[in-house]
């Protein structure tokens, strides 16, 4: 498994915008998915946006064109800018790194993410 650290969680009024980045302890096979999901009180796990290495992604419909996820690969992370934030965004969120080859399918510890006026 690879290890994945996220950071940029917080608090932050309707509206408002966090970018969430997670960081891979080493680099990662070339054919891969890296995600974010989130996971709100009382409700099941979702995925919210996914990128592929062949470029492809894949987002929620609740965070399509208000998310935007993105890669560096050159730093092993991920990113999830998040604009336009409502009160129903409210979770913790959780990246993930899945090799296509099946070698891992590694979860960060999760960052919490509050929305509130």
């Amino acid at each position: 498994q690879v290890q994945l650290v996220e950071s940029g969680g917080g608090l932050v009024q309707p509206g408002g915008s966090l970018r969430l980045s997670c960081a891979a302890s080493r680099s990662i096979p070339s054919l891969n998915v890296m995600g974010w999901y989130r996971q709100a009180p009382g409700k099941q796990r979702e995925l919210v946006a996914a990128l592929s290495s062949d470029g492809r992604t894949n987002y929620a419909v609740s965070a399509k064109g208000r998310f935007t996820i993105s890669r560096d690969n050159a730093k092993n992370t991920v990113n999830l800018q998040m604009n336009s934030l409502k009160v129903e965004d409210t979770a913790v969120y959780y990246c993930n790194f899945r090799a296509l080859s099946g070698a891992y399918d590694s979860w960060g510890q999760g960052t919490q993410v509050t929305v509130s006026s």
